[in-house]
């Protein structure tokens, strides 16, 4: 068995942390830990016994330790992130063993294989705190919620953070194409239909188109119009644990696929025309997508109607008011997308957004 199976160069200069530490020689057991590694997008370095000195042994984020190579590390160094992994589901004797080499798991293959994913995964994305998901849906058609969902995309991506734009209304018409890069390379939301589980975060922000300096999840112009929930699941969590924002381009009627965006959304914003017949829509929006969403505020667009302003519109809705949202003109040619105008009136109301949004998150 060679020393070390694979190096973790390549990773740190991705931004990523290294890989677990596995130590045995079972070699049916080494398979199994390759395989689920490999699932996991992580590159191991494996040992068939305690590394030399404590580096090896301690800078590890995750330490698997076959139930074969426990007598090869009772002397090491105690620390956290150690997991004991066995085949013998009837083995009392595992739980000592684990005691005496202090690890935090007992992980039976092969009932155990996908938490023993999920944590490789875990550790090898370096999770921290997951990206501020703010969804725009509108309050009747026409209402400009793709509109202002790329300008937050936009601003937020010139602001120097990592931002994910995703459309998730099959029936929009394409948000690449608003961000004028329907022919750009990348997947669209069909080729993740049959994700299942976890998602790689990093394969995933890799895999899509990169338009104006952040990643575009878009539909494709073929005719597929859902995807399954659990697809929506996976693919939302993984774009959320790369950090940075999510934005998501809603759409008004609530499905599964839907429901299952907004229980990821922190915030979201019903972009609402003032004018009466626009409100009395928005309320039913408003009434579906509360029962999943807990944070919810009415962005307002002008022109008004006779006795309506911003504050009254918030108020016959029932909703904090986020702002007005302002109009910009936008080239006839599509060459200007929305927000793209660093210092226009759009640009400023989703800067100021984002200056208030993510200061909630910060003190929280």
């Amino acid at each position: 068995m060679a020393e070390t199976i694979a190096h973790d160069g390549a990773h740190r200069a991705e931004g990523r942390q290294r890989g677990p530490l596995i130590v045995t020689e079972d070699t049916e057991l080494l398979d199994d830990l390759l395989r689920l590694c490999a699932a996991a997008g992580a590159r191991p370095e494996v040992r068939p016994t305690l590394p030399e000195g404590r580096v090896g042994w301690e800078a590890a984020p995750l330490v698997l330790v076959g139930d074969d190579a426990v007598p090869r590390v009772r002397g090491a160094t105690r620390r956290r992130g150690v997991v004991l992994v066995g085949r013998d589901q009837d083995d009392p004797g595992v739980w000592r063993r684990a005691v005496e080499i202090g690890a935090d798991h007992v992980l039976v293959l092969p009932d155990g294989e996908q938490w023993l994913v999920d944590r490789i995964a875990d550790v090898t994305e370096g999770v921290g705190r997951p990206a501020l998901t703010v969804g725009v849906l509108g309050g009747r058609g026409g209402a400009g919620a793709s509109t202002l969902a790329c300008a937050l995309a936009l601003t937020s991506a010139r602001e120097g953070r990592r931002t994910l734009l995703v459309d998730a209304d099959p029936l929009g018409g394409g948000l690449d194409v608003l961000l004028g890069g329907e022919t750009a390379h990348g997947l669209r939301w069909p080729a993740f239909a049959a994700s299942r589980g976890r998602v790689g975060s990093g394969a995933l922000e890799e895999s899509l188109p990169a338009l104006h300096a952040l990643r575009v999840l878009s539909w494709d112009r073929s005719d597929a119009v859902t995807v399954p929930p659990e697809a929506v699941r996976a693919v939302l969590a993984a774009a959320r644990r790369r950090g940075g924002t999510v934005v998501v381009d809603l759409p008004r009627r609530v499905d599964e696929g839907t429901a299952e965006v907004l229980a990821q959304v922190d915030l979201g914003l019903l972009v609402v025309p003032a004018e009466l017949r626009a409100i009395a829509a928005a309320r039913r929006v408003a009434s579906a997508a509360g029962m999943v969403l807990g944070d919810l505020r009415v962005a307002v667009r002008a022109p008004y109607a006779p006795g309506l302003d911003d504050r009254e519109v918030a108020r016959l809705l029932g909703l904090p008011l986020a702002g007005e949202v302002p109009t910009e003109l936008l080239a006839p040619d599509g060459s200007t997308p929305p927000g793209a105008v660093a210092r226009g009136p759009l640009a400023r109301f989703c800067s100021a957004f984002w200056s208030r949004a993510l200061a909630g998150t910060e003190a929280a």
